[in-house]
């Protein structure tokens, strides 16, 4: 139980695995006016990075539940780094399935809907383990504008048109789900830029130290094709954010 290589090649360098900078992480804590002790479970955390920078910053307490060997194993080094192992700890495990053994008070998913089949299905699963009144964070694509044809969606990371809504839309879908949205932090154009272009810069650094590993074939083609098709299709059209829930 693992993620693909690839995944941990593309985002060896990065500490956030989705478009938001530190400082919309460390903005969305403030505006959440987070306390000490706020017990937090994070679905799909990746290498830890909200849970260990909350725990330094605002005193949470938590768990963080990741696929990757490779990710959990930089977040637990990430914990000590930042001198908060006491508080957090992390899990290697499928987060789709995962619940905690006591109620949480805030429990995100930060750009992993997958893990319950899409938006609802994974307000479902975080609710699962949140308290009565317990704050929900879902981080979510949308459409910046409406997306052109099939190709242009495709291009964005989506099955079909239909996978992503625009934003009042996507709003509107948590209201219907019976959650107040209390908050919400975007990922501006740069934060976007910075995410994707970072991973292109990891893959040409990966591909130089193993130009003979059995993906150097994959790499070389991702490094490829991966800036035009950000360019031309995805930075344009997609946006992201982080959405606070609280249910009605």
């Amino acid at each position: 139980m693992d993620l693909p290589r690839i995944f941990t090649i593309r985002e060896s360098s990065h500490r956030i695995h989705n478009p938001f900078t530190a400082g919309k992480l460390a903005t969305l804590g403030q505006a959440l006016d987070l306390t000490p002790g706020t017990r937090v479970l994070d679905l799909a955390c990746g290498t830890g990075e909200m849970l260990c920078t909350w725990a330094r910053d605002h005193g949470v307490t938590g768990t963080g539940v990741d696929i990757s060997t490779v990710f959990t194993e930089k977040a637990r080094a990430r914990a000590a780094e930042l001198g908060v192992r006491d508080q957090v700890a992390f899990v290697h495990d499928d987060a789709s399935g995962y619940v905690a053994e006591e109620p949480v008070d805030l429990a995100a998913c930060i750009g992993a809907t997958w893990i319950g089949g899409g938006v609802a299905g994974t307000a479902e699963l975080l609710g699962r383990s949140l308290r009565p009144g317990g704050l929900m964070l879902i981080g979510e694509p949308y459409w910046l504008r409406d997306v052109p044809d099939q190709e242009t969606a495709v291009n964005c990371g989506a099955g079909a048109k239909e996978d992503f809504l625009l934003l009042p839309e996507l709003v509107g879908q948590f209201g219907e789900l019976g959650y107040d949205v209390v908050e919400m932090v975007l990922a501006s154009q740069d934060s976007w830029d910075r995410y994707q272009a970072a991973q292109w810069l990891n893959l040409r650094r990966w591909l130089d130290v193993h130009p003979d590993d059995e993906l150097a074939a994959e790499v070389r083609a991702e490094l490829t094709t991966e800036p035009v098709r950000y360019t031309r299709y995805q930075r344009e059209n997609l946006g992201w954010g982080v959405f606070a829930l609280m249910g009605r």
